[in-house]
């Protein structure tokens, strides 16, 4: 079955994200779970991760398919030590609010070299922060999302996210996602039946489709190996329908969360009502 939902707002408190997203007919979402815009957040409050639970119960959603993202600020991989500190309380912060939700995973950008360090020094440093969380936390597991390699920013081939996480320890509470436009941007074609049968054959030998925990849809401004980060609707982009539909009719990609990150929220309940069509064997 395919769960499939939007990044949602959680504007007002965590509780609203599961009403923002049946809202738009999803059976999945993601959420930030604290201000991604700001350092520091003040604590969860009781009431309202009583709330969240609630909402997510009585509204059938699984924390198999919730899919939380980590604060943009976060640099696990920063050479400064004042930043690094920053992000590692930041990302240990992150990693406690997901574990008093209930929720199973925390999906996050791996880092940036900023053009100091070698991109192996910056995997090690990456995976050494991910240590230090998992360390002082429980079952959450820590979802590195490949990136579209914009800037100094690693994590745009599949060797550099299993670089990563043959580092993270224990490799239980290691996963990943997959953002379309960030692949398609980093040079992974999806266009033709056979550019994404290649694209995930190669996922699948590197790393392993056992560890894909979720995938990010958005079509892509730029074009194939542009090493830009810019979402477009689905099918107004350089990717088009196709990619999409593939996905929502493949089988590897069953039971779990698929989220959409397109820059236009109010066409969420109807790209969300393609995909179940495309899902369906329909369109």
């Amino acid at each position: 079955m395919k769960y499939i939902g939007a990044h949602v707002s959680a504007a007002g408190g965590v509780e609203n994200a599961p009403l923002n997203a049946q809202k738009i007919g999803a059976n999945a979402f993601a959420l930030f779970t604290r201000n991604q815009r700001q350092w520091n957040s003040k604590p969860l409050e009781e009431s309202s991760i009583e709330k969240f639970q609630e909402n997510c119960r009585s509204l059938g959603f699984s924390a198999d398919f919730i899919l939380p993202h980590d604060s943009y600020l976060i640099n696990l991989g920063s050479p400064d030590p004042e930043m690094l500190k920053k992000s590692r309380l930041a990302f240990y912060d992150e990693m406690k609010r997901c574990e008093v939700l209930g929720l199973n995973y925390l999906n996050f950008h791996p880092g940036a070299h900023l053009n100091k360090m070698s991109e192996q020094e910056c995997f090690e440093l990456i995976a050494e922060s991910i240590n230090v969380t998992l360390d002082q936390t429980e079952r959450v597991v820590a979802v590195v999302e490949v990136t579209a390699g914009q800037g100094s920013n690693v994590g745009y081939q599949f060797e550099h996210i299993k670089a990563i996480i043959d580092l993270i320890e224990p490799q239980t509470r290691a996963g990943v996602c997959v953002d379309t436009a960030h692949i398609y941007a980093a040079g992974y074609d999806l266009t033709s039946r056979g550019a994404f049968e290649e694209t995930f054959q190669l996922f699948n030998s590197i790393i392993g489709l056992d560890l894909l925990k979720g995938i990010h849809l958005n079509d892509s401004k730029k074009d194939l190996g542009s090493r830009v980060d810019r979402h477009a609707p689905l099918g107004e982009g350089t990717l088009g329908w196709e990619p999409f539909k593939w996905i929502m009719t493949d089988d590897r990609f069953d039971n779990i969360p698929i989220i959409l990150e397109t820059p236009e929220p109010e066409r969420w309940p109807q790209e969300i009502e393609k995909l179940k069509q495309f899902a369906e064997g329909e369109g």
